[in-house]
């Protein structure tokens, strides 16, 4: 079973670290390379691999330093042309084993053409797409391509945990006091 933790970066963005037990490691969204590394070396770490869910500089800025440091790192994301550091890449409902969990990969455009989420032991990793109170911005996609993404993301068990890459729970949720000012369920904010 892979334990996961977050490495905070910028002003919002979570850096997920997904790691087994000897100590080996990949991270999800690496927008900063400065935080993975102090990480790695604070808790003695092995970086295996890089996951990315889509092309914003926040998710990917850190890869470069990151290859740089350690060359022989598997690098999983969007199987297009805008991630050449990508060496395995991947698409809708490809799967792959990490650390001895499959890994299943969901497409879910809408924030981005190309972005994907990845599912792994009750665990959604899903980038831009989802937040406590809300959904991603849509920069590429459509209303309706990010209504399907969010559909499919509803069909995941109810237990799910999900990894969001940002913190934006208290800005959702008092836009959603302003859309829906009689919503009793948001009250429970104030």
């Amino acid at each position: 079973m892979l334990s996961v933790s977050s490495i905070p970066a910028f002003n919002d963005n979570y850096i997920w670290l997904l790691k087994n037990d000897d100590n080996h490691c990949v991270v999800v969204d690496p927008g900063d390379a400065g935080p993975v590394l102090e990480r790695l070396e604070a808790e003695g770490l092995s970086l295996d691999g890089i996951l990315l869910t889509h092309h914003h500089h926040d998710h990917v800025g850190g890869v470069a330093q990151l290859v740089e440091r350690f060359p022989s790192l598997t690098i999983y994301g969007p199987a297009t042309a805008r991630f050449p550091e990508v060496n395995h890449p991947l698409k809708d409902q490809d799967s792959f084993s990490l650390f001895g969990s499959t890994v299943s990969v969901i497409e879910v455009p809408g924030h981005t053409l190309d972005h994907i989420a990845y599912y792994t032991d009750g665990m959604l990793f899903c980038g831009d797409t989802l937040f406590s109170g809300g959904c991603g911005r849509l920069f590429e996609g459509s209303p309706q391509q990010m209504h399907q993404s969010l559909t499919k993301l509803g069909t995941l068990p109810d237990t799910t945990q999900v990894y969001c890459a940002h913190e934006y729970t208290m800005s959702n949720l008092k836009f959603a006091q302003a859309v829906e000012p009689d919503n009793t369920a948001l009250r429970l904010c104030d």
